[in-house]
Formats: C-alpha cells, structure tokens, sequence
C-alpha cells in the first residue's frame, strides 16, 4: 500500500500545446445539403476533402500510471470542396468550371480517456464541437478569365453544435513531445434544420508538447 500510495502521489497533471492539419469532409447525403445555397445542373460533379489547420491546449490528468483523462480545446478548420457544373443561386451563367469551397471555423472540446503505454499512445472520447463561422467562397472562369471570385456567409445554414467521436493513436517521447493521428466522427446532422443526413467527418495529424 505504502509503494502504491508513493507511485500515485508523484503523478501529476501537466498541459500541453498541440496543432497540425486535417481532412474534414462531409459524408451522407452530401449534395442536398448543399441546395438552399447552390444550384447543381446535370453536369459532372466532384467532391474534395478539405484540407485545413487545427491547434489548441489540453491538460492530461492521471488517474493511473497509465491511464489518464485528457481534456482539450482546440481551433479547427473544417469544410468541403465541390468541382463541377454548378452555379450560385442567382447567377445561372455560371458552368462546369465553377468551384464551390466551403470553408467552416470550428471550436472543438474532446475528452479523451488516454492509455500511454512505454510511450505508445491509444486514446477515444467524445467530442463537442462549436461552429463560429462558415464561409462558401465560390469561383468561376472561362479560357482563363475568372469572370466570379464571391463570399458568402453560409453559418446559418448549417447547425452550429456537433456532438461527436474521436478516437486514435500515438506516440510520447521522453522529453514530452508526441505525435498523435486521430479520426473525428460526428453524430450531429450538420444542417441547420437537422433534415438531411449529412455529417462532419475529419482525420487529423498532430504534433504536441507537454509541459
């Protein structure tokens, strides 16, 4: 008892900084949710992830020399990309070299149950997200001449809460730097009237520090 009492007292919580990017994308019923804002004709339609940036503080708690709750408060840039014949709603002129990018801000809490095993990191929880801001920023040209360059506020469309998953794996060096890759699975449908099934979905690759 003595000895467990002893390796429990010398665990302590630490914080820590993290940041690097991410692929969000969206995954269901991804065109409807996109028609109180664009017009799709009968055209060829691609979609792309979104590549961004995320970064924020966590805090690793210890509740056992090798497990730990690992809370965090991150900046995320999520979003999606669509190529092809489509046009803003308004302007019909537009055609197939219309490209549609939907670039979304959002504030991601997770709360992570974290097992570090000789530094080999596994880690799932959930997570609650905030959308601050979303942005459609739609392009238009013909024989090199980009004839629309537009941005529009598109945050009242999609639904400003998230509640989610994430889960994944990682490794921590002895001087406290780590690298983690993790998977974002949202539960929440992302329009703002919850009618079509539509998701966030995001894979990120990190590099943090505790201190």
């Amino acid at each position: 008892m003595l000895i467990s009492i002893a390796s429990f007292a010398q665990l302590k919580p630490s914080m820590g900084i993290r940041a690097g990017i991410l692929s969000s994308g969206f995954r269901g019923n991804t065109v409807n949710s996109f028609n109180n804002l664009l017009s799709f004709t009968n055209g060829g339609i691609t979609t792309a992830d979104h590549t961004g940036f995320f970064g924020g503080v966590y805090a690793s708690v210890p509740v056992g020399t090798v497990i730990s709750v690992e809370p965090g408060l991150y900046y995320s840039q999520k979003g999606y990309d669509i190529n092809g014949a489509l046009s803003l709603k308004g302007m019909d002129f537009l055609g197939a070299n219309a490209k549609a990018k939907l670039q979304m801000q959002y504030i991601d809490i997770p709360v992570l149950l974290k097992a570090n095993m000789g530094g080999l990191l596994l880690f799932a929880g959930p997570q609650f997200s905030y959308l601050s801001k979303a942005s459609l920023h739609t392009t238009a040209g013909a024989l090199g001449i980009n004839v629309l360059n537009n941005t529009m506020d598109a945050t009242s469309q999609f639904n400003r809460w998230d509640a989610g998953v994430t889960g994944g794996i990682g490794y921590q060096f002895s001087n406290g730097i780590n690298l983690v890759a993790s998977y974002d699975y949202g539960l929440s449908k992302i329009d703002a009237n919850r009618n079509t099934g539509t998701y966030n979905r995001a894979v990120k690759l990190g590099l943090g520090i505790n201190f």
